[in-house]
């Protein structure tokens, strides 16, 4: 009988730590509400999306994922986005900024590059973010049209802001007009973007051509953006 009292005042003693280590927590979490804090939760959510982005395909990643991901529950979530595509959307702003730097930093004003030069620096930036291609991949068909129009107004008016300084600058390197450089520039965006998403690095595509034995062509991401690009502005020249 002592065995037994003693046994449940254990349990009790574990369970009211319990319970105040889940108060203690979520007092914390409660009182992250100041701008930092806030921004802070985000950079850790844009974190953990981003690796998940990474290894698994579009389609598995989930709220729940996020969550899950984080040590988070979703009411905690919530708390700071409401879908996927909005914190994807983050993320793409985010690579999105630091693509057309790249760009800015190594096309200044006034330089005399030649076109196969542009082509080659061009095609190695387009080559190290990757990453931001594989993102853009998935902004017309499917991210933009799952965020809030306040969102969305927000990510297209960096876009264009970055879009438009840098064809003015291609345009003064190809002295063409600014319409034919932004058309440029989307073009490159655009062949980048598919390539980066090619359906070869699909696990589900390998699997497949493997059980056919099938061979897909080898792909040279540099290579291929270095001749399209070069061809590109050969083109408008």
């Amino acid at each position: 009988m002592l065995k037994i009292k003693i046994n449940n005042v254990l349990s009790l003693i574990i369970e009211r730590k319990n319970i105040l280590f889940y108060y203690i927590c979520m007092a914390d979490y409660i009182r992250a509400r100041s701008d930092d804090q806030k921004e802070e939760r985000l950079n850790q959510i844009k974190n953990a999306t981003a690796e998940l982005f990474e290894k698994f395909p579009y389609t598995e990643i989930t709220l729940s994922t996020i969550a899950e991901k984080l040590d988070w529950s979703r009411a905690n979530l919530y708390k700071y986005i409401t879908t996927k595509e909005e914190i994807i959307l983050e993320i793409a702003a985010d690579k999105m900024t630091a693509y057309f730097n790249s760009l800015l930093s190594a096309f200044p004003q006034k330089n005399n590059f030649s076109i196969e030069v542009i082509a080659e620096v061009w095609a190695g930036l387009v080559n190290a973010h990757q990453d931001y291609m594989r993102y853009v991949s998935y902004l017309n068909p499917i991210i933009e049209t799952n965020v809030t129009v306040e969102r969305l107004a927000s990510f297209k008016k960096k876009y264009y802001s970055f879009a438009y300084l840098f064809c003015g600058r291609l345009s003064q390197m190809l002295n063409i007009s600014t319409e034919k450089s932004y058309k440029i520039q989307l073009d490159v965006l655009f062949f980048a973007s598919s390539n980066a998403a090619s359906c070869y690095k699909n696990p589900l595509v390998k699997a497949a051509l493997e059980r056919i034995n099938i061979v897909p062509p080898k792909i040279d991401f540099y290579e291929d953006m270095k001749n399209f690009i070069l061809m590109r502005l050969r083109w408008e020249k």
